[in-house]
């Protein structure tokens, strides 16, 4: 069940007292079992199928979420795992697959025995993306953090995970799920579309391009026809099959070597889904992405919700929620994400004074 604005309040004052948050930056190989408490055991309801645990890799009853996975945001991975599983009515039947970059610091065996720590029954697999596939490709945007290759990586999920896998959900590392996942891997993309999500048709979609693109008739008639809106790729329901079918990674690839060449747009992997998708996505209901949590692209400011129920959160922008708490300068948001951190505090009080926060009012 989706959280009304009276159940986030209370959990924002909870966590008030229970749950201060730290920062997870570099770490040490024999650290790693010392980073994160282990997760409650989520079981499965009543009314739950049994599944072959070794078989739910390839089972399309069973709900399948892909992430990116890094030291920098491991903190804010974990956090969506603990709140998919926690509000999920069959969390023993939802399968991971987590995206590694081949040059991190930390090896996809690192992270994989962390996960394993934290989450002993969870159902997952890391995979490995080669950051030379897009080597080329990726041109600078207005903020660093975009220009990461890993963050391309969700182009290439169709040929990373196994072609047995028909459908998957998309959730970015900053991102904290409050309903049960299930309702949004029931939601059906209709007639040829291949991707849903939430879109904000009230949002300016020019800006997303830059001039240039929009006075070259060749670049911009691939709007013709359409009603084209913004939406943010944080969150996406995808049906691979159409995916591989339609060739798309090849697709937005050709846009990557366009922009590389006349400078199109300025916001990293977002805009040449734009130029793919853009008016023909399943629209989902705004209550499956609350973006904008972390402010902007370029100022870490507060926001506050949008009217309306909220069934996930979504610290997009350049603040994230734990580096804003252990700088003790939280938005009155980031308490929300703080119930479902599970990093480990070494004689650090969970019942800490608050003197010295400073946040705006919910």
């Amino acid at each position: 069940m989706f959280l009304s604005r009276s159940v986030l309040a209370f959990i924002f004052l909870s966590s008030l007292l229970l749950f201060p948050a730290n920062s997870i930056r570099l770490f040490k190989a024999e650290d790693e079992s010392d980073l994160f408490m282990e997760a409650p055991v989520y079981q499965n309801g009543p009314h739950c199928p049994v599944l072959g645990k070794d078989t739910l890799i390839c089972d399309s009853s069973v709900v399948h979420i892909a992430m990116t996975i890094d030291p920098e945001y491991l903190r804010g991975t974990i956090a969506a795992i603990h709140s998919v599983v926690k509000h999920g009515s069959c969390p023993q039947n939802v399968f991971f697959h987590f995206i590694a970059s081949d040059s991190s610091s930390v090896v996809p065996t690192q992270l994989t025995r962390i996960v394993k720590s934290v989450f002993p029954s969870l159902s997952f697999k890391v995979y490995v993306f080669q950051k030379k596939l897009v080597r080329d490709l990726v041109s600078s945007s207005i903020r660093q953090a975009l220009d990461n290759p890993l963050n391309y990586a969700r182009i290439y999920l169709a040929d990373l995970l196994e072609t047995c896998i028909q459908k998957v959900i998309y959730l970015d590392s900053d991102t904290i799920v409050v309903d049960n996942i299930q309702k949004l891997w029931n939601i059906n993309l209709t007639g040829s579309r291949t991707i849903g999500a939430p879109e904000y048709c009230n949002a300016n979609f020019e800006k997303y391009f830059t001039n240039d693109f929009w006075s070259n008739p060749r670049f911009s008639k691939v709007f013709e026809g359409k009603r084209a809106c913004y939406f943010n790729t944080g969150v996406m329901v995808m049906d691979l099959g159409r995916w591989r079918q339609g060739d798309y990674t090849r697709e937005i690839e050709k846009w990557m070597r366009v922009q590389k060449d006349k400078r199109i747009y300025e916001l990293g992997s977002l805009p040449p889904f734009l130029l793919v998708f853009g008016g023909d996505i399943e629209a989902i209901d705004h209550r499956w992405n609350q973006h904008g949590l972390g402010g902007d692209n370029l100022v870490n400011s507060c926001r506050t919700l949008h009217p309306g129920p909220i069934s996930l959160l979504h610290w997009s922008g350049k603040g994230k929620p734990w580096v804003r708490l252990d700088a003790k300068r939280p938005c009155s948001v980031d308490f929300l994400w703080a119930p479902y951190d599970l990093y480990k505090f070494h004689g650090y009080s969970r019942h800490r004074q608050l003197d010295g926060f400073r946040f705006d009012s919910l």
